[in-house]
């Protein structure tokens, strides 16, 4: 039976364990022993604490690992996914760290290792749609919008984090990269607000983050831009906290004691928008391509609604994201996708076979897109 080590026992992280142990050899890795006992209550898994950020503990971790997942906080994972590829360790990762993974490309390509990033929902499948429709047409606009966001809205922000808060922080703080008739343009984050309406759940705010990533480097699309979904008015919270220094970097004296005000609101952030035992949230995706085929316009959209499941326990964050990491560590580990490097999710796209493997998968798991074509 192949062995996989998963890195990082939070929502997702845990997800995706349980998901993998019935066919592997799974064990699952955190600092916090609490948090493993927690999982270990949940699921059938087996657990082990660990200090990650010690290089000497991760190796020890990694050492047996046929495969290894990364769901460790986008401030450790560049750090991790370098010592991983080190090790000669095939990853999956989804730590969505703000450094260029194509900075290890050729460590992976030296020892020949399969490194997978971005490896979620968005980035993720966003790009793995992109990357077969590309392969199939020509696409001369793409974007995408997606949030995770609680069933009930409860005073003031109407949100709970379904990952780190930190990691959240950072989408309102990290400018927006895009690209527009042909050229990189950098815009604010939460700037340009638009809203849009869904279905399942009526009116959303939309605006401008950092969630192109790879796809800036990889594709040559002339438009192309991302945005996060929130219930109207969040943007106007998040805009007051960060303008008046709540969310700086910089470190400020007081009293005595040096703080990053950013470090001080996470904290005091944390337990509003930490998600309750089985409270129901849910995952919305839009994905737009538009373009030319045969002289003839069109565009084609993926709708994605998907709810917290109340047989499993299991957050529809922790479903979309984690299925697509573990959908793709199935093809790695089986030998079924085997190019070597940093593989960014739009190359798994443009294999068609990979494409197909990875939505039946999705599907059967009840992570449903729904696809129009106009």
């Amino acid at each position: 039976m192949h062995t996989i080590t998963v890195l990082g026992a939070g929502m997702v992280g845990s997800a995706i364990a349980a998901d993998l142990t019935p066919d592997f050899d799974v064990t699952l890795f955190d600092i916090d022993q609490n948090r493993l006992n927690h999982v270990q209550q949940k699921y059938d898994v087996q657990t082990k604490q660990a200090d990650l950020s010690q290089s000497h503990l991760l190796k020890e971790a990694i050492g047996d690992a046929d495969l290894v997942v990364s769901a460790v906080p986008g401030f450790m994972g560049f750090d991790i996914l370098h010592e991983i590829i080190k090790e000669k360790k095939d990853v999956v990762d989804i730590s969505f760290f703000d450094k260029d993974p194509f900075e290890l490309d050729k460590l992976a390509q030296k020892h020949e290792v399969t490194a997978v990033v971005d490896c979620g929902v968005a980035p993720g499948m966003s790009n793995i749609i992109l990357g077969y429709y590309d392969q199939q047409m020509n696409i001369e606009e793409f974007e995408y919008m997606v949030g995770g966001l609680p069933v009930k809205r409860s005073w003031p922000y109407e949100y709970k984090a379904p990952f780190s808060p930190i990691d959240v922080i950072e989408e309102y703080l990290r400018p927006a990269r895009m690209r527009i008739n042909g050229e990189m343009v950098t815009k604010e984050a939460l700037s340009e607000p638009e809203y849009v309406d869904f279905d399942s759940i009526g009116t959303l705010e939309a605006f401008n983050t950092d969630g192109l990533r790879t796809l800036l480097q990889t594709m040559e699309i002339p438009n192309m831009k991302e945005k996060t979904l929130r219930y109207p008015g969040h943007i106007e919270y998040m805009r007051l906290l960060r303008d008046t220094g709540f969310l700086s970097k910089e470190k400020v004296k007081i009293n005595g004691c040096t703080v990053r005000p950013l470090d001080l609101t996470a904290k005091m952030l944390f337990p509003k928008w930490k998600l309750a035992e089985e409270e129901e949230e849910f995952t919305v995706m839009r994905v737009i391509m538009r373009g030319m085929e045969d002289s003839e316009p069109f565009e084609i959209r993926y709708d994605l609604y998907d709810k917290f499941n109340r047989e499993t326990g299991i957050s529809s964050m922790a479903r979309t994201t984690g299925y697509t990491a573990t959908a793709v560590a199935r093809l790695v580990i089986s030998g079924n996708y085997s190019r070597t490097g940093i593989i960014a999710p739009e190359f798994l796209g443009a294999d068609t076979e990979s494409f197909t493997k990875i939505l039946d998968y999705l599907e059967a798991r009840g992570v449903q897109y729904n696809v129009s074509r106009m």
